[in-house]
C-alpha cells in the first residue's frame, strides 16, 4: 500500500509539473524545423513564424533546415519529439495530404502522429513556358499540345502538387504531356529557361522573380481569382477549366500537445501573416495568407484528403 502510495503521489507531482511547465512556456529556446531547402519559400515562412513567436515570448525560436524526402524526414524528426512545445515543424500540403496518400508506408499519420497548429500560407500553381516557346496564351498552349509529341514540363516531384495540377488541366483540355520530377522548383525551373523542356508547374512563389525578370512569360495560375500582384495572369477557372489548387504551408507539432500551446502558437501565426509589412511581402511572393483556427485547420486537411486521394488514384499514384 505504501508504494501504491508513493507511485501516485509521484504520478501526482509529475502532472504538477507538466501543468507548470505548460504555464511557464516557453523557458528555453524552441526548435523551428524547416523541412526543405534554405532559402527557399518554406525557409522563408518558417522563419517569418519563428520571428514572430520571438519577439511575442521573449525566447528563442531558431531555425533548423532539415531537408530530404520531400520533407519527410524533418517532419519525422517533430513527430518523434516530446510533445513539450519545444519542437516544431514547418509542413505542407505534401506531409499532410500528398504523401500519407500515396506511400501507405511512409511511417506516420498525420492525423494521428502530429497536432496540426495553424495555416500560415498558400501559393497557387502556375503554368510557365518559356517566352521564345511561342506560346503566348491558354489557347496557343492547347494547340501546341493537340500539334504533336507530348509537352515536356517540370514539377517537384511525382505526386506534388504540380504534377497533379498539369495532369488534371491535360485530361480536361485533351491535350498530351510528359512528366520529368524535379527534387525542387529551382533546377526545374533553370532547365526551361534553358529551353530543355517545355512548360513548368511550379508554385507562383517559385516562378514569381523569373516572370518578373521576364525569363518566363505566365499562361494560367490555379487560383480561384486572379492576384493582386500579378493582375495580367488569367486563371484556368475563368479561361473555363475546373482547376483550382494551392500549395499550402502549415505549422504542426507533436501528436498530444498541449492545447493552450497549440492555442498561443495558432495566434501568433495569425498575427504574423497579417502584419501589413508580412502581408505585402507574401502577396508580391504570390503567397496567399488565410486565418484558421485549430479546428478550421483539422477540417480543411480532411477536406484536401478527400478531394486528392481519387486524383492520386487515377494517376495509379496510391501504394500498397
Amino acid at each position: 500500500m505504501k508504494r501504491i502510495c508513493a507511485a501516485l503521489a509521484v504520478m501526482g507531482l509529475l502532472g504538477i509539473a507538466t501543468g507548470s511547465s505548460a504555464q511557464d512556456w516557453p523557458n528555453r529556446p524552441v526548435r523551428m524545423v524547416n523541412t526543405f531547402a534554405a532559402g527557399g519559400t518554406a525557409d522563408v515562412l518558417t522563419r517569418l513564424v519563428a520571428d514572430q513567436l520571438s519577439a511575442t515570448f521573449k525566447q528563442q525560436f531558431f531555425v533548423e533546415t532539415r531537408a530530404g524526402a520531400a520533407g519527410t524526414i524533418g517532419v519525422k524528426s517533430v513527430i518523434d519529439s516530446p510533445p513539450d512545445g519545444y519542437n516544431f515543424a514547418l509542413t505542407n500540403i505534401t506531409h499532410l495530404v500528398l504523401a500519407p496518400i500515396s506511400n501507405p508506408k511512409l511511417g506516420y499519420d498525420p492525423k494521428r502522429d502530429l497536432t496540426n497548429i495553424g495555416y500560415i500560407a498558400g501559393s497557387p500553381i502556375l503554368l510557365a513556358v518559356n517566352p521564345n516557346s511561342g506560346v503566348k496564351t491558354l489557347a496557343d498552349f492547347i494547340a501546341k499540345g493537340k500539334s504533336g509529341k507530348p509537352l515536356t514540363y517540370s514539377s517537384s516531384g511525382v505526386g506534388s502538387s504540380g504534377h497533379l495540377v498539369a495532369e488534371a488541366f491535360a485530361q480536361q483540355a485533351g491535350i498530351k504531356i510528359e512528366h520529368v520530377p524535379y527534387k525542387g522548383a529551382s533546377q526545374g525551373l533553370m532547365d526551361l529557361v534553358g529551353g530543355h523542356i517545355f512548360f513548368s508547374a511550379q508554385t507562383v512563389s517559385s516562378t514569381a522573380a523569373m516572370v518578373r525578370g521576364g525569363a518566363l512569360l505566365p499562361i494560367a495560375h490555379t487560383h480561384s481569382a486572379r492576384m493582386p500582384d500579378f493582375p495580367d495572369v488569367p486563371t484556368f477557372k475563368e479561361l473555363g477549366y475546373d482547376v483550382v489548387a494551392t500549395t499550402w504551408f502549415t505549422i504542426s507539432g507533436p501528436a498530444n500537445l498541449p492545447k493552450d500551446i497549440t492555442e498561443k502558437v495558432n495566434r501568433e501565426i495569425t498575427r504574423a501573416v497579417t502584419k501589413p509589412e508580412a502581408a505585402q511581402r507574401l502577396r508580391q511572393d504570390g503567397l496567399i495568407a488565410e486565418i484558421m483556427s485549430v479546428e478550421d485547420l483539422s477540417k480543411y486537411i480532411d477536406a484536401e484528403t478527400a478531394r486528392w486521394k481519387p486524383v492520386l488514384g487515377q494517376l495509379g499514384l496510391i501504394g500498397k
